[in-house]
């Protein structure tokens, strides 16, 4: 089996920002029918924890966070992105800047719901000595892909099995939402699954692993889109990615009644 090498280079003007996608679901909104302020500011600190280790390339924990203010709520049903970059490096320390953006499936505007500065601190252990310090912030990074959709998120041991692998079924899950929002971004109407292709998982996704899904449109029909999405995990410590899986996706655009509509014709191209 070829040996893979750690993945290099840091995404132009600065560090890469990490994201962090999710669809508010009706568990998460309070009696307004809007997101929780305590579960946007848990994927805020989620993201910039992620952001820091991948940098640092060791574990991190969270010291502060400030200048968190809730401008405007993510209502039920809408797409939510967390984006998190570092900002400034010291010895140990590391300062994120996180944002927080709402947008209804069916408008391309998106709107900042919150942004917070979050301080989290390395902890190296043993990998630390005396002398040990954060390597300082790239300048530049590759240039995004336009339509790409990309999401990052942690492996936490709810999601594993017996072995400590993460569940073939979380892993499909993770999938699907990033096909939906590549599609609903694309049609800006509503849509749901119809179909995937086979999809072979070819190495476990172990706790405490980054996995990150990369999601595009690669073509579509008058009701129909087919999403190509991959599956990379990462490990944390050593920045090691591989591709564990990668699936086709068959999105249908729906009106209210859920019966198929077209595709937006100046969409299609």
């Amino acid at each position: 089996m070829k040996r893979e090498t750690p993945s290099e280079g840091e995404p132009a003007g600065g560090p890469a920002p990490t994201i962090l996608v999710d669809i508010v679901f009706p568990g998460a909104v309070n009696h307004h029918g809007t997101l929780f302020g305590g579960a946007g500011l848990a994927f805020m600190d989620r993201v910039a924890f992620v952001a820091a280790t991948r940098h640092g390339r060791v574990p991190f924990v969270t010291a502060s966070c400030e200048r968190v203010d809730f401008r405007k709520p993510a209502h039920i049903g809408e797409i939510v992105s967390f984006t998190a970059t570092p900002v400034w490096a010291g010895r140990r320390s590391l300062t994120v800047e996180v944002e927080m953006a709402a947008e209804s499936t069916l408008a391309s505007e998106r709107q900042v719901c919150t942004r917070g500065v979050f301080h989290m601190v390395a902890v190296p252990g043993d990998a630390g000595g005396e002398g040990w310090t954060l390597p300082p912030l790239p300048t530049s990074h590759p240039t995004e892909v336009d339509g790409e959709v990309r999401m990052a998120d942690v492996v936490f041991a709810d999601q594993t099995n017996s072995s400590g692998s993460m569940f073939g079924g979380d892993a499909l899950a993770f999938m699907t939402k990033a096909a939906f929002v590549a599609a609903s971004r694309h049609s800006r109407r509503q849509t749901v699954l119809a179909s995937s292709e086979r999809i072979d998982f070819h190495y476990p996704i172990r706790l405490g692993s980054i996995v990150e899904v990369v999601a595009r449109v690669v073509s579509t029909g008058r009701s129909s889109m087919r999403i190509g999405v991959e599956l990379w995990s990462e490990e944390l410590l050593t920045g090691l990615r591989r591709q564990t899986a990668k699936g086709l996706f068959v999105m249908v655009a729906v009106d209210a009644e859920h019966r198929p509509v077209a595709v937006i014709p100046d969409e299609i191209g």
